[in-house]
């Protein structure tokens, strides 16, 4: 019966995707989108299985996001897959986890569709903590898509969004000792510009779109800096049960509103 149900209920869904994605479409997109990947563990759990499984489905939804981004334009994307806090969990789940970045980052060094896009891949964050052979994995990944000109995916590794400001700060204040400043010259010529430029997004739009799964309503220190006049989506699902129907509802309601920036 279920079965049976489902399979008359598919056409409607199709006929709704599409309606929907041909309104969003028509629409303006942002030009940044920041996704917070939040439920993998959650959904391994529901179903009986182990965290790393979890992750897995997660790696492969990423993929499919990805790909719906490109079809809607948006230029620059960054998804956070691994915090600064995250090396807190069990050391066989970190563990795992090493082994699916440096499997991943080998499998998009190759991939004929981030070749094909053009994606730039750019790591942010804080490389602490991951192994020698994590970091080759990364490197090779940037190095192979650093003169494409499409998309920019930055992924968020060892990323904590107060650990950014306190190393674009450190920057800034390393960089005026080379100068010969003393501190008070420093304050005088600091402004919120100095600091944005020294920030792991230096030289990107700052975020006008971020979504976050699995139904938690908090940044979690995600983009603090850059998410200032950011638009927020918190989507129920989990991140592998994320469709591309939830997709566009984000991208509608977003359309929807009215940005101020302040103002």
């Amino acid at each position: 019966m279920l079965r049976r149900l489902l399979s008359l209920t598919r056409p409607l869904y199709w006929f709704y995707e599409r309606r929907l994605l041909k309104e969003v479409k028509g629409g303006p997109m942002p030009r940044h989108l920041g996704l917070i990947l939040d439920g993998n563990r959650r959904y391994a759990k529901a179903l009986g299985l182990s965290p790393t499984k979890g992750h897995e489905f997660g790696v492969h939804k990423a993929y499919e996001v990805l790909e719906w981004c490109l079809e809607m334009g948006i230029r620059t994307v960054t998804v956070w897959v691994f915090s600064t806090d995250n090396f807190r969990r069990s050391p066989e789940e970190v563990e795992e986890l090493m082994r699916l970045f440096v499997r991943e980052a080998e499998r998009m060094a190759e991939d004929h569709r981030i070749h094909r896009h053009q994606v730039q891949v750019r790591v942010i964050g804080r490389r602490e903590g991951f192994s020698e052979e994590v970091l080759r994995a990364l490197e090779r990944l940037e190095e192979s898509t650093r003169h494409h000109r499409g998309m920019v995916l930055n992924i968020a590794m060892g990323y904590g969004g107060r650990e950014e400001i306190v190393d674009a700060v450190k920057r800034l204040l390393l960089e005026a000792e080379e100068k010969g400043l003393g501190p008070g010259q420093v304050a005088a010529s600091l402004t919120p510009e100095e600091i944005a430029k020294r920030l792991y997004t230096a030289g990107l739009p700052d975020p006008d779109f971020i979504i976050r799964t699995s139904g938690e309503i908090r940044l979690s220190g995600f983009l603090l800096w850059q998410s200032a006049y950011s638009e927020f989506y918190f989507a129920d699902v989990l991140w592998p049960e994320f469709r591309k129907i939830d997709f566009l509802r984000a991208l509608r309601s977003y359309q929807a509103r009215e940005r101020r920036f302040g103002r």
